[in-house]
């Protein structure tokens, strides 16, 4: 059995380097996008609703086409029940964008009323260990979110997923900017 020497293979240094450039180019990528999203929150909500509704489309169908294979009368009945549905709500996302938009604008209302409710209770029950408050901050802020866009709705369907989307690309493509710096400098620390 060989023992490993602790430097990394010179190969991995190399893929290393050649990685970090890419997840550099692709951080800046994705902070351009999402500045996109928020600048443009209607666009990209609806055309995040109908790639959704193309993804249900094309889910159903084939799920469907199981139902038949296994027997729809029989075994497959509620698979082939379930994919219909999965169909028609494809379809209705892709020919009705704005309603989808909407529909998906209120579970995510649902989804940040039940997660900050879920984040105060955990912290409240966390209370004497350390980081509780961050806990209940987050709660409340995520609670707060959540009541905002119920009280805005349904004008907050216009704006709230794109919004929501290009954030969540912005800090992701900071984020990947800054580990393929460090994993560059790391590399070439390393290699010297």
């Amino acid at each position: 059995m060989k023992e490993h020497s602790g430097a990394p293979p010179s190969g991995l240094i190399e893929g290393i380097r050649e990685n970090a450039k890419l997840a550099v180019i692709s951080g800046v990528v994705l902070i351009l996008a999402g500045t996109f999203a928020v600048l443009s929150p209607l666009v990209v909500g609806l055309s995040i609703t109908i790639m959704v509704g193309v993804s249900l489309l094309i889910g159903g169908v084939g799920q469907c086409f199981l139902a038949l294979k296994a027997g729809a009368l029989g075994r497959g009945l509620l698979t082939f029940v379930v994919g219909a549905l999965m169909v028609v709500a494809g379809v209705f996302m892709m020919t009705q964008p704005v309603a989808g938009l909407a529909s998906i604008t209120l579970l995510l209302v649902a989804y940040l009323v039940a997660a900050g409710l879920g984040d105060l209770f955990m912290a409240l029950q966390l209370r004497p260990a350390e980081g509780w408050s961050l806990m209940l901050f987050n709660g409340i802020v995520t609670l707060l979110l959540g009541m905002m866009l119920w009280r805005q709705f349904p004008l907050s369907g216009a704006w709230a997923i794109g919004v929501l989307f290009g954030i969540k690309m912005i800090f992701s493509g900071w984020a990947l900017v800054f580990i393929g710096r460090n994993v560059k400098q790391a590399a070439t620390s390393l290699e010297s």
